[in-house]
């Protein structure tokens, strides 16, 4: 189990009544994000409050006029999913600077400038997201506000979400590194051994992603290799 110093209050309110928990922010916010979470080990408290201050459990009536079961693990669920989840500043702050940086991530690697087919630098995307001042919800699923953001930067800067095709062609004597390195960073879509010990393949990866695509082929294959982005 959590630990009560670590612990936060997520209650929710059916009708005039109330339901209390005590639970590990990090685990509550797994649970909103649909992940596998042990409901026990998250709890502070195996049990469900009225009022946790004073101590008061809901009463087994109660739990069954709204829940339809006493069994803590849905309830919990519930209470999280539907209910209100109270940090303190200091878990807000560290929690909200975690799911930016992912975010930020998330658009990075997934998003180009559709002007030059190029991605964006990190730093841009950054400063257009302090610009636009989109709120970031230490609790909603990164996915969910990526579109958000995504829509709220358009205005500001040229981009786009999507997938590139890049054509890709490897000496003979760098095959064996570079052909890894091309397989692993995206989708291979087709590929063709040429009578020179040669390889030429096509790969279909996010747009974010080219210029690490890039550094990294020519990194293993010191900078033979030929690459082509395709319409």
């Amino acid at each position: 189990m959590v630990s009560l110093d670590k612990a936060v209050v997520a209650r929710l309110k059916r009708g005039e009544d109330h339901f209390e928990i005590l639970i590990d922010p990090h685990d509550a916010e797994k649970i909103i994000e649909g992940k596998e979470v042990d409901i026990l080990s998250a709890l502070a408290i195996d049990a469900i409050f009225t009022d946790v201050k004073k101590g008061t459990h809901a009463p087994h009536d109660a739990l069954i006029e709204h829940f339809k079961t006493d069994a803590i693990q849905p309830i919990v669920k519930e209470i999280i999913l539907k209910g209100e989840i109270q940090l303190t500043t200091e878990q807000r702050r560290e929690m909200q600077e975690k799911k930016y940086k992912q975010i930020v991530e998330r658009i990075v690697k997934n998003s180009m400038d559709p002007q030059t087919k190029m991605p964006h630098p990190r730093q841009r995307i950054e400063l257009a997201i302090e610009q636009v001042g989109v709120h970031i919800d230490p609790f909603k699923p990164v996915s969910q506000q990526v579109k958000i953001i995504f829509e709220a930067l358009r205005p500001i800067i040229p981009i786009s979400m999507e997938q590139i095709r890049i054509s890709v062609k490897i000496p003979s004597e760098y095959v064996g590194k570079g052909y890894g390195v091309a397989r692993n960073y995206g989708t291979l879509e087709r590929e063709e051994w040429q009578s020179d010990g040669s390889w030429i393949g096509v790969i279909k990866l996010a747009a974010g992603m080219q210029t690490d695509f890039y550094d990294k082929l020519n990194d293993v294959t010191k900078g033979n290799v030929e690459t082509r982005i395709l319409k």
